[in-house]
């Protein structure tokens, strides 16, 4: 039997099991990765509010690294909320540590579907430059659309690609869009674009939507798949667990 590429994650624990690290185990489990967890931070939510973010010690999280890059070969990362971007650029500069190859797709998640701001995105010179910092170190970025107006807030949406984008590989999710909803696109760090349009008209809102996505995307990656395709096979995984029912909270078949 082939075995399963495994795959960390660093993100917080949603007690509902619809985002963070609970619904990206479940989304690398079904797509036949297994997956590795370390918890950013405890929060207190359901599928439809946000009471309050706990965040983890710096210094456990780096323990829980080293003790995971003892154990198992980890190529593909998957990040959720963190704290802060310093705190981001110093868990990514101690991965490459563990694994100079290592391929980190980050979901920078801002705000809660609820609007819980969980980061604070002041412009401060060294907030700019610590983000600077985390794009040149990633292989893919995933904001929303709301995400990618705050990440850099004093540009427009198409500079701020532009700039992202000369950085990093950029996947633009489509499900905030104020027109065709659901449209993602891909920016590639060497000039190419893609639009992934959707498919089916059976889906319905879901919380934790861009954990899964993003979850998907890095599970594909971990498979071997070309970044295009594991952006459209990520998107199509998604897509099932949106029309999975119609409640806020997706179920994933294995």
């Amino acid at each position: 039997m082939k075995s399963r590429p495994n795959i960390l994650t660093i993100a917080g624990f949603d007690p509902s099991g619809g985002a963070g690290i609970t619904a990206d185990i479940k989304t690398f489990e079904a797509l036949k990765c297994y997956g590795l967890a370390i918890c950013t931070a405890n929060t207190v939510q359901n599928d439809i509010e946000f009471k309050a973010c706990y965040w983890a010690d710096f210094e456990v999280i780096k323990c829980q690294i080293e003790i995971l890059f003892d154990r198992f070969t980890i190529d593909f990362v998957k990040i959720g909320i963190v704290q802060n971007w310093k705190i981001l650029n110093e868990i990514i500069d101690f991965l490459f540590e563990k694994n100079a190859e290592i391929k980190i797709v980050l979901d920078p998640v801002l705000k809660s579907s609820s609007g819980y701001d969980i980061q604070d995105l002041s412009l401060r010179a060294e907030s700019r430059s610590e983000l600077d910092k985390v794009l040149d170190k990633i292989y893919l970025l995933t904001p929303n659309y709301n995400e990618i107006e705050k990440l850099y807030a004093d540009k427009t949406i198409e500079e701020t690609i532009q700039c992202i984008s000369s950085k990093t590989n950029l996947f633009l999710k489509g499900g905030h869009r104020e027109e065709a909803i659901g449209k993602d696109e891909l920016f590639t760090k060497n000039g190419k674009y893609f639009v992934l349009n959707p498919r089916g008209q059976n889906n319905s809102e879901k919380h934790g939507s861009g954990c899964v996505l993003s979850s998907a995307i890095t599970a594909q990656l971990a498979h071997d798949f070309s970044l295009l395709k594991s952006c459209f096979r990520g998107k199509r995984y998604t897509e099932k667990v949106l029309s999975s029912n119609k409640s806020l909270l997706g179920y994933h078949k294995v």
